[in-house]
């Protein structure tokens, strides 16, 4: 696979081996990130997948808090699979892609990949997944219906 080597978007990519539908946001790996062993912890590409989430539906114009208070309603995680590739190390400079695999009445799934960037078209894989979010009343947490702008703005 081709790996994305550009900035945060939601634009179409002049890569041709990505979809046009994927987003892109560089992350940088800080102590915090880190392990004893001084490489990415593995639980905290889940933390990159959930920026990276955040920052797409922004840039679609949806501010999670916004969505919240003017929907009522919110995204939650109900379901995730995590394969690790490489590890990243302190001060790598990261990019992680988020695209829409599936979108339902109620729940998405989306994909998304982590790559060390490396400066040439060949960026290494570190881990890939797929992430399943379920919309919720953000009062009572029962299951809802996906507000209709929001799904547009993801196809």
């Amino acid at each position: 696979m081709n790996s994305p080597n550009a900035s945060a978007s939601a634009k179409p990519s002049a890569d041709p081996g990505l979809s046009s539908s994927v987003f892109r946001h560089p992350i940088r790996v800080y102590w915090e990130d880190t392990d004893a062993g001084g490489i990415v912890f593995y639980a905290n590409y889940l933390k990159f997948f959930e920026r990276t989430r955040t920052e797409w539906l922004r840039a679609l114009g949806f501010g999670q808090q916004q969505l919240r208070d003017t929907s009522g309603g919110m995204f939650v995680v109900s379901e995730t699979t995590v394969k690790y590739h490489s590890p990243a190390r302190l001060d790598d400079s990261l990019l992680v892609t988020a695209m829409l695999q599936n979108a339902g009445k109620a729940s998405l799934t989306i994909v998304q990949h982590a790559y060390l960037r490396t400066g040439h078209l060949a960026d290494r894989l570190l881990a890939e997944g797929s992430i399943r979010l379920g919309w919720v009343d953000s009062t009572t947490l029962k299951p809802g219906r996906i507000p209709a702008p929001v799904l547009e703005a993801l196809k």
